[in-house]
This record gives C-alpha cells, sequence and structure tokens, in this order.
C-alpha cells in the first residue's frame, strides 16, 4: 500500500534523505533545463514547444494583469514559478518509475514493503507547507513593499472596535491559509497516488488509463488553484486598505 508520508532512501551525518527531497532536485534540474531550452529556441516564428510555453506565459500574465492591475510585474513572477514547479511536480510523478522502482524494507509491521527511489514532491506534506509558507510569507512581505509598514499594520488593527474585530478575523484568515494550501495540493496528489496504485494491482492493463489521464488533469488544475490563489491574495493585500 502506498505509504502517506515520504520514505527515508539514505541517511548522510544525521541529515535524513527521503524519495520526496530526489524528487525535488529532479524537479529543479528539469526547471532548468527547461529554461536553457527556452531561452535556445527563442525565435521570431516560434516552434511548437515555444508556442505552448508562451500560451501558458501569456495566460498567467493577462490572468495576472487584469486581476493586479500596476502591481503584476511584482505578482506575476511568484504566480509563473508556482506554477510551473507544481505542476512538473504533479506531472512526472505520473511517470513510469515514480513510486515503482525502488527496493524492499521490513517495516514495522513485520511486513517487507517496497520504497521507491523517487515519489512526487506534492505528495509529502512537507513539500506543500513548505510551499504555503512560502506563498504566505511573500504575501506579506509584497504587502509591506507596496503599501508601506503603516498603511499594512492598519489592515489588521484598529481603534475601532469594529476594524479591530475585522482585522482580527482577517489575521485568523491568513493562518488558515497554511492549512487550506498545503493539504488541498497534499490531498489530491496523494490522493491519486494511491487511487492509481490501487487501480493498477487490480487491473495491470487498460483500465488505468482513464485515471491516469484524469490525474494529468487534476496535476494541472492543482497547480493552477495554487498559483491562481496566490495571485489572488497579493492582489488583496498589496492594494492600500480604505478604513
Amino acid at each position: 500500500m502506498t505509504s502517506l508520508g515520504a520514505e527515508t532512501i539514505f541517511t548522510f551525518a544525521g541529515f535524513r534523505a527521503p524519495n520526496t527531497l530526489l524528487a525535488t532536485l529532479l524537479v529543479d534540474a528539469v526547471m532548468l533545463l527547461l529554461v536553457l531550452v527556452v531561452r535556445r529556441r527563442i525565435a521570431l516564428v516560434p516552434g511548437r514547444f515555444l508556442q505552448v510555453v508562451e500560451s501558458v506565459v501569456g495566460y498567467l500574465r493577462t490572468t495576472v494583469d487584469q486581476v493586479a492591475g500596476a502591481r503584476s510585474a511584482m505578482i506575476f513572477p511568484w504566480v509563473g514559478v508556482f506554477f510551473i514547479y507544481i505542476v512538473i511536480n504533479n506531472l512526472m510523478g505520473l511517470f513510469p518509475g515514480f513510486g515503482s522502482v525502488g527496493f524492499y524494507r521490513p517495516g514495522e509491521d513485520g511486513a517487507v514493503h517496497l520504497v521507491p527511489i523517487l515519489r512526487a514532491a506534492t505528495s509529502d506534506l512537507n513539500t506543500t507547507l513548505a510551499l504555503a509558507i512560502v506563498s504566505v510569507f511573500a504575501t506579506h512581505v509584497l504587502a509591506i513593499r507596496s503599501t508601506g509598514v503603516g498603511d499594512y499594520l492598519k489592515r489588521f488593527f484598529a481603534l475601532n472596535p469594529i476594524f479591530l474585530f475585522v482585522g482580527l478575523l482577517e489575521i485568523v484568515q491568513e493562518l488558515t491559509k497554511f492549512i487550506s494550501f498545503s493539504f488541498r495540493l497534499f490531498g489530491n496528489v496523494s490522493g491519486g497516488e494511491i487511487v492509481l496504485s490501487t487501480v493498477a494491482r487490480m487491473f495491470a492493463f487498460i483500465l488505468p488509463v482513464p485515471f491516469l489521464a484524469l490525474e494529468i488533469l487534476v496535476g494541472v488544475v492543482q497547480a493552477a488553484v495554487f498559483a491562481l490563489l496566490t495571485m489572488a491574495f497579493m492582489a488583496i493585500l498589496t492594494e492600500k486598505s480604505h478604513h
């Protein structure tokens, strides 16, 4: 059965290297390679690969421009990086070898379990929580840079009891973002892994194909949801509040 937590591949000097970390390093290498390939293929008449890249980037940039307006220049890089990083993680987790190539190790229950060498990083709650922390922290940093410290604090604190209560609700809302961001992505990706693993054990051919197609769609949608929610929160907090 697929484990909900990342499995340790090796330890070095007390440092634990899980399979999701190895997958993250692989995704980082793929992203760097993608940047180099796109830079070398830039032309007046783009090929099919570059057309796909331009379509994705163009859609994200247009969406950010429509929502954030003049603030889109500082918000778009975050939205683009989140989407590209998460979608590559989600889709690479569906490649042959992820979750199926590894070694056997005795578990705590005494049974022998397969420990995959590579596993989608977004199926690890540690990774999705880290992404949520970066998203929320970057949002507040951009808010301070855009509105100033004084206006930023007025959003959460005020002498008026009604505005103070509203500000406290906003603080609670900011804290819930860590849970909603991390568990939404983690739940969808890890749940998809369990479904695919179960179906593949029951029927090795043909039947897993529709589920695989569904997981591809889910992987793209979840990456878009994370990136666009980050965009929306950044656009809201970087706009000067008016009490």
